[in-house]
């Protein structure tokens, strides 16, 4: 079975689905195995259960012909997916960065939204299966693309642009992320040039935040290089002082106004900038970016505000690493009030400097004035404090249940695998 033969069932049976228990009738069954699973071993069950065809790479008894065989399962569902990308001729940009990608990604979405037919990553699933599986699902009516880009090591970007072969890309920024695989700052650097590196390979145009001397930098010799920032840039804004929302003023001259969005943190002034450049450099009038931007609500707990009684918490514990924690202790220590929370996860892949990282937040958590502090988890426990430890998220939430806080703010932070999310669940 070729990829172009596949390519021809694919244009029958347009969706494409990996896991059966999310199999709809029609849908092309791709065969994925892993460490701990043979997805060979469901393919006879999805045809039962109504696909049109599985994708697979063991010999499977085909009565109906409806077992395609091919080398590798995960390299064809890639290359489907890179013949896909290439029916098409309209801007496919790409997202990533150490922090924030997601949050840029879902407010791009909104505001090209607003004004094209636009197909984006579903929630977070931006790795070397999500993105096929992204790619496959852009539709012959597409006007735009938003693809998101995470990545744990070196050369894990250089692969993805391969398939999806982006003509403008964001890295948000370059943070103490994922430092076990990529070795270091520098290292997180590389990694994420990458993207930048197939732009400047292929004439591609890069949206940067100018505020940042290393991104200025790594965009040296791209072709087309669009700015945002505090100043001397294509979109221009500050952060207005604020206790709970971000407010942003757009201080280009042509431009002027203020942006009351509903997310939390002066850390997402550059999100909300970088979405005004993409909106503004694709020609959306500006009075649809602000109101898209003003709509939009964040979700999957990513700097999530959440109003419970008399008591406003911050819920922000998709992800954690040693950036944007400080972010967002920071954040929260600027807010005015009698009753503040720290409730932080512990976070995860940071390699042989995981204890000195959780230490240098511990220290910095100690600058300020806190009604409460608790830690969770991980190497917070291999490091030296007069906090509240517990081992679990689950021991967490009781204890938070227990104390019957009011009027107070609530910071609740982590590593995905921490769960923090936990603590609300029961609210």
């Amino acid at each position: 079975m070729t990829i172009e033969q596949l390519y021809e069932l694919y244009l029958q049976y347009p969706s494409v689905e990996t896991d059966t228990r999310k199999l709809r009738k029609g849908d092309i069954f791709f065969a994925l195995s892993g460490a701990k699973f043979d997805g060979n071993s469901f393919a006879r069950k999805a045809i039962e259960n109504g696909a049109s065809y599985a994708v697979v790479d063991k010999e499977i008894p085909n009565e109906n012909g409806r077992i395609l065989k091919v080398d590798n399962v995960l390299n064809s569902l890639q290359l489907l997916a890179k013949l896909h990308r290439e029916q098409f001729s309209i801007p496919f940009l790409a997202v990533t960065g150490s922090n924030g990608k997601t949050t840029t990604k879902e407010l791009i979405k909104v505001v090209l939204s607003s004004h094209y037919k636009t197909y984006t990553t579903q929630g977070n699933l931006n790795n070397h299966i999500g993105i096929p599986l992204t790619l496959l699902k852009v539709r012959g009516d597409a006007e735009m693309a938003v693809i998101e880009m995470g990545a744990n090591h070196q050369k894990e970007i250089e692969g993805y642009c391969h398939y999806a072969e982006p003509t403008h890309s964001i890295i948000t920024n370059c943070g103490k992320a994922h430092l076990e695989g990529f070795g270091g700052i520098e290292g997180v650097r590389k990694g994420k040039g990458e993207l930048f590196d197939y732009l400047r390979q292929n004439n591609g145009a890069a949206f940067i935040f100018n505020d940042y001397d290393y991104l200025q930098e790594m965009s040296q010799g791209i072709e087309k290089v669009i700015t945002y920032g505090t100043h001397d840039s294509f979109v221009t804004g500050k952060a207005l002082s604020s206790e709970t929302f971000l407010r942003v003023e757009i201080t280009n001259e042509e431009t002027p106004g203020i942006i009351q969005t509903q997310l939390v943190g002066d850390y997402n002034l550059p999100n909300v900038l970088c979405a005004i450049a993409v909106g503004k450099y694709f020609n959306i009038p500006f009075e649809k970016i602000v109101q898209s931007i003003e709509s939009y609500t964040p979700g999957n707990s990513r700097s999530q505000m959440l109003i419970k009684d008399s008591n406003h918490i911050i819920l922000d514990a998709y992800n954690a690493n040693p950036t944007s924690m400080r972010l967002a202790i920071e954040n929260i220590a600027k807010i005015k009030s009698d009753s503040k929370v720290l409730m932080l996860g512990a976070m995860m892949e940071l390699g042989e400097k995981s204890v000195r990282e959780h230490q240098d937040i511990i220290e910095l958590v100690k600058k300020y004035s806190w009604g409460k502090v608790v830690l969770v988890g991980g190497d917070f426990a291999k490091t030296s404090h007069h906090f509240l430890y517990f081992n679990t998220s689950t021991e967490a939430a009781s204890w938070y249940e227990e104390q019957h806080f009011t009027n107070s703010y609530v910071l609740i932070k982590g590593s995905r695998s921490i769960q923090m999310e936990k603590i609300v669940d029961g609210l």
